[in-house]
């Protein structure tokens, strides 16, 4: 579109807009891993748009899929407040961790990542010790949301550094494992070949939603420890699977629950598992559970077009990943939807599903310099492409 037409547009947007409600754009972008964070990513498109076409109003709604950044972007998308707890991590070194706190509809809801305390990267610095590494400080995390009186508490459990099944979590809300002469056992996945009983917790506990998209059992080939053990240094495959068996068992003995080939009970090295057993919790898709908790159906009905987008698009894109769930809600309410990349494979497949894409990554910058250079790129893709984007927009 030349700069005459798109100025004309501009002109009978303008028009419509003092006839109309103003035309509106709801941004809901998940992360660019390692490079914009999804609040980042909304800010930087809504500045360009704003640039482009100032009569345009948009709501931003960061968005995730329960891993990686999914607190932050529901935080960002829900104005909620960050609150920061003094916990520990994998290998009970003391950590600040934070999480987030909702106010929404007369309830209050906390938001959490397990990684925030628990997760791989903090203990990188660290010889791995599987057999001791512990969900202790996730716990304590969900005990400070408990005690602040939360109504609900979402939960993301990806990039953990344990396989203990959630033992260490529910030792911090207070359920105790005792051996044969009922002496307590401190709660590590090495000790649970000496269980012999296991106390419950007098807490009351809030619902709490898992978000989980993996669909791996607790226990045998597909389970935590044969496909993420060897990436939190587990060696010994029988050492893990015997004591998991075990308090499976218990669990089962004690607590009258049997989760353990539930698909996703052997999410983040049995966490899954644990937060059901011992919590009562429910495991739900991140992107589903994400998408309710921001009220994304109710703000895409609102809007005249969606901006949605990731990192990478390609073949992977189709099968679930957060920007197809908003394409396919956006479509589903008879929306138009464009999307931005760092990358896009799979154009002809995407195009199905997407009215408009957009690699941000020019073809001869290296992807270091990229990734360093992502707001500014993401800004400057969608200055450009707001005739494209205009196209869309104009009824």
């Amino acid at each position: 579109m030349s700069h005459n037409l798109l100025s004309l547009g501009l002109a009978n947007l303008a028009c419509n807009a003092t006839i109309r409600r103003p035309m509106r754009i709801l941004i809901a972008i998940d992360k660019f891993k390692g490079s914009i964070p999804a609040a980042v990513a909304a800010k930087s498109i809504e500045k360009a748009l704003k640039q482009a076409i100032p009569e345009v109003e948009c709501d931003l709604c960061p968005i995730a899929d329960g891993g990686e950044g999914t607190a932050e972007a529901v935080i960002a998308a829900l104005n909620g407040e960050w609150c920061e707890n003094a916990t520990f991590d994998a290998q009970n070194r003391p950590v600040t961790a934070r999480y987030g706190l909702v106010r929404d509809e007369g309830r209050l809801e906390a938001v959490m990542e397990m990684s925030a305390a628990s997760g791989l990267a903090m203990v990188s610095d660290l010889s791995l010790d599987p057999a001791t590494a512990t969900t202790h400080g996730t716990g304590l995390m969900l005990l400070d949301a408990i005690e602040r009186g939360t109504d609900r508490i979402v939960i993301g459990i990806g990039g953990s550094a344990t396989n203990d099944a959630g033992i260490g979590m529910a030792a911090a809300l207070g359920f105790r494992f005792l051996d044969a002469d009922s002496t307590p056992l401190e709660p590590i996945i090495s000790h649970m070949d000496r269980l012999a009983k296991i106390e419950r917790s007098s807490l009351s506990m809030p619902e709490i939603l898992v978000a989980c998209d993996v669909n791996n059992p607790l226990l045998g080939p597909h389970g935590c420890t044969r496909i993420y053990g060897p990436q939190k240094g587990i060696q010994d495959f029988g050492f893990f699977e015997s004591r998991l068996q075990h308090l499976a068992d218990i669990i089962k003995r004690d607590l009258g629950v049997d989760h353990r080939d539930i698909p996703g009970a052997g999410a983040a090295g049995g966490l899954g598992f644990g937060l059901m057993s011992f919590c009562g919790a429910k495991l739900t898709s991140g992107f589903d559970l994400i998408a309710d908790l921001v009220h994304l159906r109710r703000r895409i009905a609102a809007a005249d077009l969606v901006i949605t987008g990731e990192g990478r698009l390609d073949a992977q894109t189709l099968h679930g990943k957060g920007p197809m769930g908003v394409a396919d809600m956006a479509r589903e309410l008879g929306k138009s939807v464009a999307a931005f990349a760092g990358a896009i494979e799979a154009e002809n497949q995407l195009r199905t599903r997407f009215d408009f894409l957009c690699a941000i990554k020019p073809k001869d910058m290296s992807l270091a310099e990229a990734m360093q250079r992502g707001p500014e790129l993401l800004h400057n893709a969608v200055l450009q492409q707001s005739s494209a984007l205009l196209v869309l927009l104009t009824p």
